[in-house]
This record gives structure tokens, sequence and C-alpha cells, in this order.
């Protein structure tokens, strides 16, 4: 007489309420986001498909506030850096409920690429000395705008005449606020 061992192997379901499948049945899927729905719709490959829907919508990334002492002393530390390092025009904006991806803008000008460049080098190492490790420059190998993202504060270092062109404080400053205040006022009768 032949005996014959038989193991069993039991596996849990990853839902606990989901029904054990048999052999063979078909898996209801998810129905597809709208867009991508619209998509699966259209002719051609998957690729082709997915880069008819674009890129997937998500959900920005909410920023903590900073606490206020800290944003003021580095802001004081940026300015002042700034300042040493001879910038001209130095101009701070504040963005608290205006932006999300930061709560200060400061906008300062160089003369020369050089000078713009080390003003960048300068800010990064004196930030760096306080705490703030992760600043992201943008532009620094000779340009006419440079751009440093504390993630609080973003600070932008312009040529004379890329400030101009760019016009940060028209696009960011209090006067754009007080020409919206001034439009949704009603004209009196």
């Amino acid at each position: 007489m032949l005996h014959r061992s038989v193991r069993i192997i039991a596996r849990t379901p990853s839902d606990p309420q989901a029904k054990p499948r048999r052999p063979g049945a078909k898996t209801a899927r998810k129905s597809p986001e709208p867009v991508l729905a619209e998509a699966a719709k259209a002719p051609g490959t998957p690729r082709k498909k997915a880069a008819a829907a674009g890129p997937r919508r998500r959900k920005p990334a909410e920023r903590e506030p900073a606490l206020p002492e800290v944003l003021d002393q580095h802001l004081a530390l940026i300015q002042d850096s700034l300042a040493d390092d001879k910038a001209e025009d130095i101009v701070v904006l504040d963005l608290t409920g205006r932006a999300t991806f930061a709560d200060r803008m400061v906008i300062a000008t160089g003369l020369a690429d050089r000078q713009i460049a080390a003003m960048a080098q300068h800010l990064e190492r004196k930030l760096n000395e306080v705490g703030v490790k992760r600043v992201l420059i943008e532009g620094a190998n000779g340009s006419d705008w440079v751009l440093l993202d504390t993630g609080d504060i973003v600070v932008h270092l312009f040529k004379p005449d890329s400030r101009v062109l760019y016009g940060l404080e028209r696009m960011w400053g209090a006067d754009l606020d007080a020409a919206d205040e001034a439009d949704a006022e009603p004209d009196a009768p």
C-alpha cells in the first residue's frame, strides 16, 4: 500500500473580506480614472494610450509653515549676506497665503555673472552653517539668473536686464494685490 503525503499550503488573501477565487474565474477590475478610461477606448498600444492620457494628476505636497522666529533668522542672514556681497536693490516679498512653494521671496541684483555666482555660494555656505542643509541652486554656472530654494525662502539673483525682463516684483508684489482689491470693489452709483 502506497502512502502519499499531501501538503496543503494555505494563503491568506490580502483582503480579509475577499472571497476565494476559483481557478479560471475572471477578476473584477477597478474602474480607471476618467482620463484613463477615455484613453483606453482610443486605438493603439498601451504605451500610446498612456502617452495620450498625459501625466497622472497628483495632489500637491503640503508644506508645513515655517516657525516665524526661524524664518526671520534665515531672512536676516540672507539679507546680510547679500548686502555684504554688494547686491543692489534687495526686495523681500511676503508670500504667506499666496503661494504654496515658499513663505518669502528675496530678489536682488548683481552686476556681473561672477558676482551673482559668488553671492549664491556665500548664501549656501552661510545657510549650511545655521542648519539649512538642502539648498537647491539653479543657474549658478554663469547665468543671468540664479535661483536658491531653501524650502521656506526662495532667493532670485538677477543681472539688471534680466530682472526687468522677468518682473517678479510685478508678478508677486504688493502692487498686484492692491490692483486686485481695487478691481473687486463695486463702483458706487
